[in-house]
């Protein structure tokens, strides 16, 4: 039985691994294609951001440009809007579209998005849990101390649990995103289809990385049965 089950991880773990590698090459090449040429109102990543957040009654927020390709994030512990180099001051359909997500996730926290909210609560316990995971993994798994190995699945399965969270957030902000551009008609509705593209591509890599943290929770919790299993006899 253990090694029917060690079967089925290897066999789901193929087509996980390779919607990994597609997301990623999604990813770049949707946001290489809509980031060539200018998009036909001449609105840049930062125009978008803001008027998102205008859109929204969300008015506290300060956007900055910062280094580096697809780093763009919100830091709600400054309240800002952090936009990559081709993003920032390039009016691209790609940078329309980025910036107005991650617009979108500063309109979730201004707004106690429900999701977002909770996302927050179990942060702490989450990079806790990232941190000391591995280690007590190994030293269950070397050392052969169950309760060990089971502290360690439990402290994975909170990173798992995160990124659970985190799939309704982002496709929640893509969705403030596409509304808010349909609603200030920042694209033309061919630009928008572009943006939607791009954002749904990073939604993706996001899917992606849920799977394979599952599977490797699942992997874990057979290993864990199978030494119980093989102790008790």
């Amino acid at each position: 039985m253990p090694f029917y089950y060690d079967r089925i991880y290897w066999i789901l773990l193929i087509p996980v691994l390779l919607l990994s590698v597609y997301a990623q090459i999604k990813v770049s090449s949707s946001f290489g294609r809509y980031s060539q040429g200018r998009n036909r109102r001449g609105v840049t990543g930062a125009q978008a951001a803001y008027e998102v957040l205008r859109a929204n009654g969300v008015h506290d927020v300060v956007i900055r440009p910062c280094p580096g390709k697809l780093t763009d994030h919100f830091d709600p512990r400054d309240n800002t809007i952090y936009l990559s180099e081709p993003v920032y001051n390039t009016p691209t359909v790609a940078a329309v579209g980025v910036a107005a997500h991650e617009a979108g996730h500063a309109v979730q926290y201004a707004m106690g998005y429900g999701p977002v909210r909770v996302r927050t609560a179990i942060l702490p316990v989450t990079q806790f849990g990232s941190q000391f995971a591995f280690i007590a993994l190994m030293l269950g798994i070397f050392l052969y101390v169950q309760p060990l190995f089971l502290v360690g699945i439990i402290l994975f399965g909170l990173t798992t649990l995160f990124q659970l969270v985190t799939l309704p957030v982002e496709f929640d902000a893509s969705a403030r995103a596409l509304g808010a551009i349909d609603g200030t008609c920042l694209l033309d509705e061919d630009e928008r289809k572009g943006a939607k593209k791009v954002l749904t591509a990073a939604a993706l890599t996001y899917v992606a990385a849920l799977l394979m943290s599952l599977l490797q929770l699942l992997r874990y919790l057979l290993i864990f049965a199978g030494r119980d299993d093989r102790r008790r006899r």
